[in-house]
């Protein structure tokens, strides 16, 4: 840009990649408050196990400590008798890319298919927010050489859900639309 007296100045954005998961959290958050206090589901944000090494008792604050295992998803809980467990996932990109996700974590998510729970990746991408069935997420790795989840497979695997500042994430729909599927594939 030039400004008088032929003076440029070049704009850079800064980036933060340590919180662009947080919008997508804060939005789950408010989300699952509401759930819960409308007694239609229990889920909540599951704390990263850590064990304190030090704690100054008269701040009252951890001075040091480290975590004691791998996460394994961000959030769990209950919804009309199904364990539910799933993962906030946020991209900038027109892809998920799979280092985005943990061997650990679709191990779990795995191990959870295998026990009849849910299990997804609540995704947001392109200003939409997608709910991927954690079978099309272990379908898309076990098959693909792609490093990344294409835009298109979720669009076309995924269920679109609506999301607002004020209302959060409307993911329960496509809970219901998974616990559907579920029950199609038993008949």
């Amino acid at each position: 840009m030039n400004y008088p007296g032929n003076i440029k100045k070049e704009y850079h954005k800064i980036i933060d990649y340590g919180n662009r998961g947080m919008e997508l959290e804060e939005l789950v958050n408010i989300t699952n408050e509401k759930l819960i206090e409308n007694d239609i589901a229990i889920i909540y944000k599951k704390p990263t196990p850590i064990a304190v090494v030090k704690y100054n008792y008269d701040s009252k604050r951890i001075t040091d400590a480290y975590y004691q295992t791998q996460s394994t998803l961000d959030y769990n809980g209950v919804y009309k008798g199904y364990y539910i467990e799933f993962d906030a996932k946020n991209t900038n990109k027109k892809n998920l890319p799979l280092n985005n996700i943990a061997k650990h974590q679709i191990l779990h998510m795995q191990r959870i298919i295998k026990q009849n729970g849910i299990v997804f990746l609540l995704i947001m991408i392109l200003n939409e927010i997608y709910v991927l069935n954690g079978i099309d997420v272990i379908n898309f790795i076990n098959t693909s050489d792609k490093k990344s989840i294409p835009y298109d497979y979720i669009k076309k695997y995924g269920i679109k859900v609506n999301y607002s500042y004020l209302k959060g994430v409307d993911y329960i729909p496509a809970i219901e639309e998974l616990l559907r599927r579920k029950n199609e594939e038993k008949n």
